[in-house]
């Protein structure tokens, strides 16, 4: 007779994994992590390990996704506030994501080193069709909200969410080639505020604003990651 599988209990198990993975991912480094690693800071065998996973690259996987799912609950959380304008929602989401982000540098850092690698490329484009999905309904709420309140001009917030959920992720994407040429030594400061700037510019402009009305990051959190 097959084994009946706990969903709660199997979750929890795979959960522990994924704790050392990350640990270890921001303190060593994703290339410094071996499974041996992982096994001993779970106190688990490689067979329990192969039970959940099929390598490290789907751990990986595992601590990016997580990383990504408490990203959108910030996101939903910001976007279901009674109280905020459609423009503060709009800023929220750029502050927030900044935010989420500076709170996990280390992690964070470590991550861009393995996900610009050629390899990857695959995974990244997959990673931004889903994210577009994602995003674009609930940039699409915060539209419709701004043409009700008359701080945005739109005639159809559908389409223009997916415009600008697309221009976000271009956005995300200049932002983490920049830090790899900032590191190298290839560009300078004031063009990174200058190109993440024209970003904010352009998101402003297609939702009817003025052109300096909205900055993807703030100038100190700017200079906390590129300075």
């Amino acid at each position: 007779m097959a084994r009946t599988r706990n969903p709660e209990v199997h979750a929890v198990r795979r959960e522990a994994f994924v704790d050392v993975a990350q640990r270890l991912v921001t303190t060593n480094g994703y290339e410094r992590v071996s499974i041996q690693d992982v096994l001993d800071g779970a106190e688990t065998s490689r067979g329990a390990f192969y039970h959940y996973f099929d390598g490290k690259a789907a751990l990986l996987d595992a601590v990016i996704e997580r990383m990504v799912e408490q990203a959108w609950a910030m996101l939903d959380e910001i976007v279901a506030d009674p109280d905020a304008t459609a423009v503060q929602k709009v800023s929220g989401v750029f502050a927030g994501l900044a935010a989420f982000k500076a709170e996990r540098r280390e992690l964070v850092l470590q991550i861009i080193e393995v996900w610009l690698s050629d390899d990857n490329a695959i995974v990244r484009e997959k990673f931004r069709r889903a994210t577009i999905g994602r995003m674009s309904p609930m940039l699409t709420t915060i539209i419709r909200q701004g043409v009700e309140e008359g701080s945005f001009d739109a005639q159809d917030p559908d389409a223009l969410a997916a415009v600008l959920a697309a221009l976000m992720m271009g956005a995300n994407e200049a932002a983490t080639v920049l830090f790899a040429a900032r590191q190298a030594g290839t560009v300078g400061l004031a063009d990174v505020e200058r190109r993440l700037g024209a970003f904010g510019d352009a998101f402003a402009r297609l939702l009817g604003m003025p052109g300096n009305s909205l900055a993807l990051a703030d100038p100190a959190v700017i200079r906390q990651w590129y300075g």
